[in-house]
């Protein structure tokens, strides 16, 4: 029986609990009017198809202070903990704790906490530790936060604090102290409770020791009869001294309710830069859940002014540019950066000039891949941060330098390895050998790996190489014609024709060459390479990389054997089945999911193929697919996204195609028309300019163009120009449930500049 105390206590915790009689007459419900940031479901994909789940995280826009339930999954039943800060990707808690409430002997530095009535918020995060009765209320900021922790046993209440690797210490009722996150980097916390407790020690695996205050762990026992507790907290990476400072900057006393109400309010000024209307609720909050998560990275860890960079092991002034890391490029070039252009252009600007600086401190001038706040990862394959250098200036970006841009562009591809997943590694053998013969080489099979560097797991991914290096040197040809480098300029661009060299003409595929330029035999391109087919390809099998030519889809076209092949050859990747039982194809592939056919919807590289249909003289396939696409694999449910999100890579891709249109070739000024999930989005520009979709009678049966008009001009191009809409901007679309096959045939989008 719960005690009436606590039932106040719990039904006053922002509606997490409502109390009705089952022989009240039910009332009419009023239609209840909602903000942005009412329609984000943090809870969206928390449970993985295969992998890794989304996170249901709490935080401000591109902010320091994140924090999310620490558990594996939503299916977890208990927390490890409550988080402080995550500070890695994935799932790590930069700093823990946990309540407790009597017997002391049962301490230890870490506990699970059995949880109920949890209720996630962009802005504000509240639980229940149904075993020990107490309640979580917290709310962050920027580079701070505050909880409330309400007791409800008898007893002397106490908070256990962890950092696993460092240490920490209270003197009186001050916690601070470090995380030591590897790469010289740390994180600091500088923490205060509005109670002060009687004593602190540090738990061990038998009870507390109380004649130490400090260590990797710390207990602190506050007097008896304490009911509540309050504690705000700021972090840096800078020093505890400059957590401290960001605490007092922020948060100045310990009323959650208030740091929630801003927020709120922050998160809706975030959000309402694009606003949708007349689609479902369930639609909508799909497109607003996918936003949100586009804010999550990368995080701004500016402090007063100063930074801490890995790159150098430094502390910098910022120079009045907030600088930004966390970041994994290889997926968010592809639509989270291109999205962010066109809403947040200043912020766009800070993150490019931020990784150009990255690049310099390391000595080394390459452009990052993974930059984290312990270092650049160098994860993956190519160096897809070059491409969003290049789109942010051809869409009118002068935020940064773009011969410094170009510079450390350029050293990623000249002196940098382009094998997978290597860090401080020069180029070498195989990058000698791209050079001269225009592929990286795969190993025959039965061959025994020789060259240092290359992953046993990571394998040298030849094809994913061969064509993503394509893709980069095209756009670091874009940068050079902007720079006025012509001959360098020609020398990529003929470069960024490489994949045509691994072209298999009989098969129609990209298919893998030895050095001796023999393709691999025997091959499948739906399973063949090995885990993740890493030995030819990454993560996605070759019917993903068939496409994987985005710079230049027209000439992929011809090389296909034309519109019609080329129409057939898509139908048929979404129409081949599985080639075995599902559970040892994802034994092979565990990417591979959110399968029609053989395409993936889970994994980056197949997010512009539904698109391509416009290439093709067939635009009403790519409204078919993206809205089935979208029905099939996006939903309002905990199983609602295909795969790994990805740092908004995935989201970006969903805010896009329900919007109606997609970036297919970052570094051109150029956006794919798809099919608008709603009939009206307005997108804020900024500068008191707005880029309009009016889409009468869009629905979900209503998912086909026929006829449309760009700033009052019919329009019969499936694709339009970023100069057509950034000074603001009108596209009027009809929609019907029967396809226009006439409309947008004979206009395919841009491809790449023939090669000199």
């Amino acid at each position: 029986m719960i005690k009436t105390k606590l039932l106040i206590t719990l039904c006053g915790f922002i509606g997490m609990f409502t109390i009705t009689n089952a022989t009240d007459t039910p009332k009419p419900k009023k239609v209840v009017s909602k903000d942005p940031v009412d329609y984000v479901n943090p809870y969206i994909g928390n449970i993985s198809h295969m992998l890794v789940p989304t996170y249901p995280t709490t935080h401000l826009p591109n902010s320091m202070m994140r924090v999310f339930p620490v558990r594996d999954n939503y299916t977890t039943n208990y927390l490890g903990g409550l988080p402080l800060i995550v500070t890695h990707h994935r799932s790590e808690s930069g700093f823990n704790f946990y309540p407790s409430q009597g017997n002391e002997s049962k301490i230890t530095p870490q506990q699970n906490l059995s949880y109920d009535q949890e209720k996630v918020t962009p802005y504000r995060y509240q639980v229940y530790l149904d075993e020990l009765n107490v309640a979580i209320d917290f709310a962050p900021s920027h580079q701070s936060a505050v909880y409330q922790i309400s007791f409800e046993k008898k007893g002397s209440p106490y908070l256990v604090f962890n950092c696993e690797r460092g240490q920490i210490q209270a003197h009186g009722n001050i916690i601070s102290g470090y995380k030591e996150l590897g790469n010289k980097t740390r994180v600091y916390i500088y923490a205060v409770t509005d109670v002060a407790p009687a004593k602190a020690g540090v738990p061990g695996s038998t009870g507390v020791d109380w004649s130490i205050e400090s260590g990797t762990a710390i207990a602190l026992k506050y007097p008896d009869g304490t009911k509540n507790i309050g504690m705000r907290y700021g972090v840096s990476f800078i020093s505890i001294d400059q957590a401290k400072n960001n605490l007092e900057r922020e948060i100045k006393n310990y009323g959650v309710n208030a740091v929630a109400t801003a927020g709120r309010k922050i998160w809706n000024d975030a959000l309402g830069k694009i606003a949708v209307s007349g689609a479902s609720d369930k639609e909508t909050t799909v497109f607003y859940t996918s936003l949100y998560r586009t804010y999550e990275r990368p995080v701004c860890i500016s402090e007063d002014g100063r930074y801490f960079s890995a790159s150098d092991g430094k502390v910098h002034n910022d120079g009045g540019h907030p600088f930004f890391t966390d970041d994994w490029l290889w997926d968010t070039y592809r639509a989270a950066h291109p999205l962010r252009i066109l809403i947040n252009r200043n912020v766009e600007n800070n993150i490019l000039r931020s990784y150009i600086l990255m690049a310099q401190q390391t000595g080394q001038n390459w452009m990052p891949t993974f930059p984290g706040v312990s270092g650049d990862e160098r994860g993956m394959n190519s160096n897809h941060g070059i491409a969003s250098i290049a789109d942010a200036w051809n869409k009118g970006l002068r935020g940064f330098d773009l011969a410094k841009a170009y510079e450390v562009s350029k050293g990623a591809i000249e002196d940098k390895s382009l094998i997978p997943w290597s860090h401080a590694v020069p180029a070498g053998e195989l990058d000698k050998f791209y050079k001269e013969y225009g592929y990286f080489p795969a190993l025959k099979p039965g061959d025994t790996e020789t060259v240092a560097h290359v992953s046993r797991w990571e394998k040298r991914q030849p094809i994913a190489v061969t064509l993503g290096t394509s893709f980069d040197e095209w756009c670091l040809s874009q940068i050079a014609f902007d720079l006025g480098k012509t001959d360098e300029a020609k020398h990529y661009l003929r470069a960024s024709y490489n994949y045509r060299n691994v072209f298999n003409p009989k098969t129609g595929f990209f298919h893998p060459k030895d050095k001796d330029g023999n393709f691999i035999e025997p091959l499948d391109y739906r399973t063949s390479g090995g885990p993740g087919a890493r030995d030819y390809y990454d993560e996605n099998n070759g019917y993903i990389y068939r496409w994987d030519v985005q710079h230049n889809i027209g000439d992929l076209v011809s090389l296909i054997g034309g519109k019609e092949k080329f129409v057939a050859a898509l139908e048929d990747m979404f129409n081949e089945p599985y080639p075995m039982a599902r559970w040892s194809f994802y034994n092979i592939l565990p990417d591979h999911t959110g399968n029609v056919g053989m395409f993936s919807m889970a994994n980056e590289p197949s997010f512009h193929i539904p698109y391509l249909y416009n290439y093709a003289g067939a635009p009403w396939r790519t409204q078919k697919r993206i809205r089935s696409l979208l029905d099939q694999w996006y939903r309002n449910d905990l199983m609602g996204v295909p795969g790994d999100e990805d740092g908004g890579g995935m989201t970006a891709f969903v805010v896009f195609s329900q919007m109606g249109f997609y970036p297919v070739t970052p570094g051109s000024p150029t956006y794919n028309i798809g099919s608008p999930c709603f009939p009206y989005m307005k997108m804020n520009l900024g500068n008191g300019k707005f880029f309009e979709i009016k889409a009468v009678n869009a629905s979900f049966n209503n998912k086909y163009i026929q006829s449309a008009k760009l700033n009052g001009k019919v329009w019969n191009k499936p694709w339009f120009n970023h100069s057509d809409i950034i000074n603001g901007g009108v596209l009027e679309l009809v929609m019907g449930p029967f396809a226009n096959k006439s409309w947008g045939v004979n206009s395919p989008p841009p491809s790449a500049a023939p090669m000199p």
